[in-house]
């Protein structure tokens, strides 16, 4: 496994997490961002603070980083 390979497996993962709707999937499954859980420190509160700021803070970093890995992908094949 390469070094662009990995980078791409994580850019997947991270498009994956950032894609993920609150109100039709993790609410319903019990992920969804309560502002009174954001000072637990029980590891579910964790991935839910974790999901909320991948969604909010990563988006438009998000889209550079996959326009470049577009972009470096079709230059070199």
């Amino acid at each position: 496994m390469s070094l662009w390979t990995l980078i791409k497996i994580i850019v997947l993962l991270i498009n994956s997490v950032a894609v993920l709707n609150e109100e039709r999937f993790l609410r319903r499954i019990g992920f969804g961002y309560r502002p009174e859980v954001a000072g637990e420190e029980s590891i579910k509160s964790k991935i839910i603070n974790l999901l909320h700021a991948v969604r909010t803070l990563l988006r438009i970093p998000l889209i550079l980083v996959n326009v470049v890995v577009i972009l470096i992908s079709l230059l070199v094949g």
